[in-house]
């Protein structure tokens, strides 16, 4: 493809989160986790513009603190899709959205550049949203429901994400288990159709919003990824990434 895809990175920002609510405002070292969100979504280089999407005035301020752009939520929204597909309608020029979580603090270059390229890579028109999975191991993290899930066909293609086990190993022999990363980019049209389109039966038994996509025929590119540090889940994943950071910060001394 010879044409460069306007690219935007939109972080749903959601103070009132069900499981750690006020996660995105906990410090995290120095910073807040959505300050680190943010900057480490700027640092990457590969977006036209970055901009925290939110329904709260302290996390508009915290993000306008640094410098950052903000938009705020009209409508209350069920999931991050929803809350940035509002953002998008007023983006008609941009061919690519990606749905960076809030509380992704860790995002490095390398593993979005490599889910940006699906769409300039050969058969790239023919994808409607990509997203990241990295390899997992341990029942601790495999049956544990507040780890998606996916398994994929051999083009790693999603065909479905599960809080469950799967795929269940009834014969174990090479089975490999892959974790969701919640970072997708979207083909802006996939991305409005979803925010037009009612909550499908497996999204609400399930409570993945990706599952409205596979529900609705849409075509999901998954591209794997070494770790990509932690995610903020719960108050314990807060304590690991603490730890994480520190590591880090010793690394490079």
């Amino acid at each position: 493809m010879d044409k460069k895809l306007k690219t935007i990175a939109l972080i749903p920002a959601r103070y009132a989160a069900t499981r750690f609510p006020g996660k995105l405002m906990c410090l995290l070292g120095e910073k807040t986790v959505i300050r680190h969100t943010y900057e480490s979504a700027l640092a990457t280089e590969l977006f036209d513009d970055v901009i925290v999407v939110t329904d709260s005035d302290i996390i508009r301020k915290e993000i306008m603190a640094c410098g950052g752009k903000t938009m705020m939520s009209l409508k209350e929204h069920a999931c991050g899709s929803d809350r940035i597909a509002e953002a998008a309608e007023q983006f008609p020029d941009v061919d690519i959205i990606v749905n960076v979580q809030g509380d992704e603090p860790f995002l490095e270059r390398a593993p979005l550049k490599k889910l940006l390229a699906v769409f300039s890579d050969t058969g790239g028109e023919s994808i409607d949203l990509a997203s990241l999975m990295q390899r997992i191991e341990g029942a601790e993290q495999i049956d544990n429901p507040n780890v998606v899930k996916v398994v994929v066909d051999q083009n790693n293609i999603a065909l479905l994400f599960s809080r469950s086990r799967i795929p269940y190993p009834r014969d174990p022999q090479g089975v490999v288990f892959y974790r969701h990363i919640g970072v997708y980019a979207f083909r802006r049209p996939a991305l409005i159709d979803f925010y037009h389109t009612p909550m499908t039966p497996l999204e609400k038994a399930e409570k993945i919003e990706c599952l409205r996509y596979l529900e609705r025929g849409k075509k999901i590119k998954m591209v794997e990824v070494p770790c990509m540090g932690i995610g903020i889940d719960t108050p314990q994943d807060l304590i690991d990434a603490e730890a994480y950071l520190r590591q880090a910060k010793k690394a490079m001394i």
